[in-house]
């Protein structure tokens, strides 16, 4: 049973379309991705879902509520994490706890979170004084505490060090246990893929695929990759010619072939032609990582190899949305 439904948005700034035709539903109980490179209108549909922002046209319901026109009660039952997300230096966890939890008809036990998060050390903490990985539990406790049915997540684990970021994959799964639905927001590849049960990708404003991840990477035209050193040069153009090839890249003398499994036979038979030894071969399935970039185009400025670079130079763009302090989570 779908609880979110999002079907043909639209969404312009100044006469620049920031989404177009998005539409996608979520079923209850689902960690549900929203995936795209910087720009391609991620936040802006989530923010649509949240009812901070008012389409141009098309349709949202939550739990069959309109974010906009049932504000109220939708807020009670969807929390939600922000891209961009603060509070008061001086506010304690316990304060910023019994301050959220005063907005909601039935709460969530307070304590109860803060122990569940790790946080029940740090409740007399002030907000300044807690660290990146802290923070970030904190406002997970927040998008929590209205004892919601739906939690948002937007660009949770950026800026975290790899073991807080798993950490916090680790709770991402226990909220969903719980029986809570995720709709989680990211540019991590390797994260949309170890949670995500669905993936909707979004580039230039549109979904262009919705699938599982599994179903994404089958969906690649370079569904195998191949890595070795050869003992002397090859020409790029005859491996390029190959059955199933998608892409050939050479760096550091190391070539990066992307194919299907026919390209292993291939790539095998033409190095025993040529007389080549294939040092330290590897072949490994492709990843979501590889149908993202086939699914979202290759290359120039604007591309997704500039925009991940972007990414992993400046992380998610800030939103446009205006908001105070004390707006992290509603």
């Amino acid at each position: 049973m779908a609880i979110i439904e999002v079907s043909g948005v639209r969404k312009a700034y100044g006469g620049k379309l920031a989404v177009d035709g998005v539409s996608f539903s979520v079923e209850e109980g689902e960690i549900f991705g929203v995936l795209g490179p910087n720009g391609a209108g991620k936040t802006t549909t989530v923010e649509c879902v949240e009812g901070l922002r008012v389409p141009d046209a098309g349709t949202v319901r939550v739990a069959g509520l309109d974010p906009v026109a049932d504000h109220h009660e939708v807020t009670q039952i969807l929390g939600a994490q922000l891209q961009q997300s603060e509070l008061q230096q001086k506010l304690t966890v316990r304060e910023a706890l019994d301050l959220y939890a005063s907005f909601y008809r039935k709460p969530a036990d307070g304590l109860g979170l803060a122990r569940r998060l790790g946080l029940e050390d740090r409740l007399d903490a002030r907000f300044g004084k807690l660290s990146g990985g802290q923070k970030q539990r904190l406002f997970i406790a927040l998008a929590l505490i209205g004892s919601p049915r739906v939690v948002v997540l937007d660009e949770l684990t950026t800026g975290l060090d790899p073991r807080g970021r798993r950490d916090t994959w680790a709770l991402i799964e226990d909220i969903r246990d719980s029986g809570v639905t995720v709709l989680l927001v990211t540019h991590f590849m390797e994260e949309a893929q170890r949670l995500c049960d669905r993936v909707a990708v979004i580039d230039a404003g549109r979904v262009v695929a919705l699938d599982t991840p599994e179903g994404l990477v089958r969906q690649a035209a370079s569904s195998t990759v191949i890595t070795f050193t050869p003992s002397k040069p090859l020409d790029e153009r005859d491996l390029a010619e190959l059955p199933g090839v998608a892409s050939v890249a050479e760096k550091n003398a190391r070539l990066t072939i992307n194919g299907t499994d026919d390209t292993v036979n291939a790539v095998i038979s033409l190095l025993a032609r040529r007389g080549v030894t294939a040092r330290q071969l590897r072949v490994a399935d492709a990843t979501l990582d590889d149908a993202f970039l086939d699914l979202t185009g290759r290359g120039g400025p604007d591309g997704p190899d500039a925009r991940r670079e972007a990414f992993e130079q400046d992380g998610p763009p800030a939103s446009g949305l205006a908001r105070t302090e004390t707006e992290g989570v509603h």
